[in-house]
Parts: C-alpha cells; structure tokens; sequence
C-alpha cells in the first residue's frame, strides 16, 4: 500500500482527539446521509450503510448524529441535502498523482476549492483520465492488529475474495476487489475479529518514493485539500518509508 495509506492511517487515530474533530465529524456524518439516500435506511439491507455507520461510531460520532444522518437520507426526516459524487485529478508536488473525491451541493464551490488548493500547494488540476489510470477501485478493511498475527487475518479472508493483507503500523489493510467488500467484512465478523472500517477506495497501482521534504509537501497538499468540507477523500499515489513519516509527523 502507499506512503499516504500509511500516512491516513496514523491521521485518522489523531483526528479524534484534534481540532479537526468537527470536521472529521461532519464527512463522516455526510457519507451515512448519501449512503441512506442511495440504498434505503435499513443497514441491514445496505451494506454500504452499515459500513459507514461501523466507521462514524469507530470514530467517536455520537449516535443521535448517525440516527439522524439516516433519517434525513432515507426520508424519514426532512431537511435532506442532495449530494453529488465529483472526482477531480491532478499533481502534486514531484509529479505525484492526485485524486480527489467530493460529496458536494455545490459543484462550482467544490472545484474552487479543490483547485485553489492545488495551485496554492505546489500542485496543478489535470484533464478526467490523466491520473485516474494509475489507480484501481479496491475494497480495503481495516483491523487492528493487536493481539492478532497477520496469518489470523489472511486465513479469515482468503476464501472471501482477499487479495492482500498488509501490515500498515498498528493495523492490518485487508485489500479486495470492491465487489468482494462485504463478503471480506463478513468473513472477519464470522472470526470473531474486530474491524475498524470498510469500505471502497482507490488504491494506486504504482508509488512514486519520497524523501521527507517531498512527503511534507505532498501531506501538505492533501492537507490543504481535506480542509475543504466538499472533499470527502484524497488518494495519492507517494510511497513514504516509515522513517521518513516519522520525521514529518
């Protein structure tokens, strides 16, 4: 997996303890909401619902805020946003590849931001397919690896469509086709083995290495591009070693 995966994971245990929390918050929040409008109000019968209700109570969102996030997406309670999905590529510092994915009311709002951020941050927006290529849609799980050898997980998964397990600091990234998500999810809770977050994301096929100046711009870039409430996910395709994430954090 690439640097930025290493780097989102150790981000994300820092968010809900930061200033950011809100924000954080109200993404997470956002993603239920679509997920409810898309597929019904019922998890049960909306697997990418319960996923993203499973990641918003993982990350400390109050119950009533997801309660109430489905209501409004499934139309049980009024006050419903109609969200688009935009994808916007470009480059970053060094040639990195950039995705960036935004629920958005307000597409002329979204693509402001996104491109301020870029142009401000050493980077440029590019043309739909330059860099959308060098990634693939892939089902990624999160586990925490405590108490758990990473043999545990890729027995639990290996007949659920698993492609991978990697060893990404404290957690295991269970990487699958996107369409083999749930039944990967699934296999873990059929093991009795705790999962942080499931769900589909865009994993680069190629790295492109940095040292700790490249990487501090490119976390900059991304960081920049996050603070947007309209960006909902940044993918990028940089490879950091630990040592030199270290050195940034």
């Amino acid at each position: 997996m690439s640097g930025h995966s290493k780097w989102a994971t150790t981000k994300h245990k820092k968010a809900v303890v930061d200033a950011k929390r809100s924000k954080l918050f109200a993404k997470l929040v956002k993603n239920v909401e679509v997920a409810a409008r898309t597929g019904g109000g019922d998890p049960a019968g909306n697997p990418t619902l319960f996923d993203a209700i499973q990641k918003a109570k993982k990350s400390s969102v109050p119950n009533e805020n997801i309660d109430r996030a489905v209501k409004r997406g499934s139309g049980a309670d009024g006050g419903g946003v109609d969200y688009q999905t935009i994808m916007y590529e470009g480059y970053g510092p060094g040639g990195i590849a950039v995705l960036v994915e935004c629920l958005t009311d307000n597409r002329n709002r979204a693509a402001s931001d996104v491109r301020v951020a870029f142009t401000r941050n050493g980077g440029a927006m590019a043309d739909p397919g330059s860099v959308s290529y060098l990634f693939s849609r892939k089902g990624v799980v999160t586990v925490p690896a405590e108490g758990l050898e990473e043999d545990d997980v890729l027995v639990a998964v290996l007949d659920a469509g698993a492609e991978e397990v990697n060893a990404v600091g404290d957690v295991y990234e269970v990487v699958s086709e996107a369409t083999d998500l749930v039944a990967v999810r699934t296999a873990l809770q059929e093991a009795g083995i705790d999962y942080d977050s499931a769900e589909a994301q865009f994993v680069p096929s190629m790295q492109v290495e940095v040292d700790v100046e490249g990487a501090e711009k490119v976390i900059r870039l991304i960081d920049a591009l996050e603070d947007s409430d309209d960006v909902q996910n940044v993918y990028a395709n940089f490879d950091a070693s630990d040592e030199v994430l270290e050195q940034v954090g």
